[in-house]
């Protein structure tokens, strides 16, 4: 059953889906694009490629992209990369690029085109994970992709007018999920692979997320992300935030998508990072919404780290895979975990 425009736009406007058209006037506002996508076999998965178009840099963006090939093997690039004009045939701003990576709107909330053309640093994940990459080592890759959004749009709208109304403990969560609004979508897609001299074509499955926000993470105490796409259609994903020190009630939303229908949900069973292991933990969870519990078992697999990560305060930061089951029914999907090296001994 195809899915309606308001239902893949979550309520919000056609145009939000296409980009800025000039730089922001607040220099904290950013225009973020990502997707992660999991080759539908496991061969391989780009476990978050994005871009953060922040005003204040906005000719010289920041860009990530992430690749996890399989027995240990990662590609990975970060950097800042020059603009293309977001401008295009039809005079639309379908169009957000830096550097060799490139998202382009075919169709508001339904259609999107993917590509990188570039090179990245080539290791492993062990090596990744103990800091020892040697960055002069890169391998040229390049692949191009089409999704295709297959659930509801589903979205956090928190714009300041909203905010300024929160308690202190609820303006903090809100910000460290962006003051402004954010979309999320599971697609599958269809695409070309060019590696070590290489063409494949692949089919995926992925999430893909939007936000035009500004993002103060002060308040950051790390977080639990997981969502994926079955073979029927089904769907769930959430996002928590541990405990407050105040002993104010935690960020904990989600949705459980059956049979055509969007419920929400709230995590009740959350697999924290605990520590840093490179595949096979178990990040099983469990959701519970209008229908009952949902109950979904997980093995992380294809997994990239950022150890102490500067950009987010020194929090280790695992961008990974996971192979979900629910019921008689397995997919591969995404899982985003951060927490400080206290966290993680106090968890352990």
């Amino acid at each position: 059953m195809s899915l309606t425009t308001i239902e893949l736009s979550g309520g919000l406007p056609l145009d939000k889906d296409f980009f800025f058209a000039h730089r922001p006037d607040d220099p904290e506002m950013r225009e973020s694009t990502s997707i992660w996508l999991f080759e539908e076999n496991g061969a391989f998965a780009f476990p978050r490629i994005g871009i953060e178009g922040e005003a204040k840099f906005w000719d010289n963006r920041l860009y990530h992209a992430n690749f996890a090939l399989g027995g240990g093997r990662i590609l990975h690039d970060t950097n800042r990369g020059s603009v293309p004009s977001p401008i295009d045939a039809d005079g639309r701003a379908s169009i957000f690029g830096a550097g060799p990576l490139t998202f382009r709107c075919l169709e508001p909330f339904r259609r999107w085109l993917v590509s990188f053309d570039g090179t990245a640093v080539d290791g492993t994940l062990s090596r990744q994970i103990d800091g020892t990459l040697d960055p002069n080592r890169r391998s040229a890759l390049r692949f191009e992709a089409e999704l295709t959004m297959v659930t509801p749009g589903w979205v956090q709208d928190n714009p300041p007018e909203k905010v300024a109304r929160m308690s202190p403990a609820e303006a903090a969560e809100a910000a460290s999920m962006g003051i402004g609004w954010r979309i999320e979508h599971l697609f599958r897609a269809r695409g070309r692979l060019h590696l070590d001299g290489n063409s494949r074509d692949f089919n995926a499955v992925g999430s893909r997320i939007k936000r035009q926000s500004v993002r103060p993470l002060g308040a950051f105490r790390g977080h639990c992300w997981q969502s994926a796409v079955f073979p029927d259609g089904r769907a769930f994903g959430f996002i928590a935030y541990p405990a407050a020190a105040d002993g104010s009630t935690p960020y904990n939303e989600g949705y459980v998508y059956v049979d055509g229908r969007m419920y929400p949900a709230r995590a009740v069973k959350i697999p924290w990072l605990r520590r840093i292991v490179e595949e096979g933990e178990d990040v099983s969870l469990e959701l519970e919404c209008e229908i009952g519990t949902i109950r979904v078992a997980g093995s992380s697999t294809l997994s990239t780290f950022r150890i102490g990560n500067v950009e987010m305060g020194g929090f280790n930061l695992q961008q990974s895979g996971a192979c979900y089951r629910w019921d008689n029914l397995s997919s591969y999907g995404m899982i985003e975990r951060s927490a400080t090296d206290a966290q993680m001994a106090a968890r352990a």
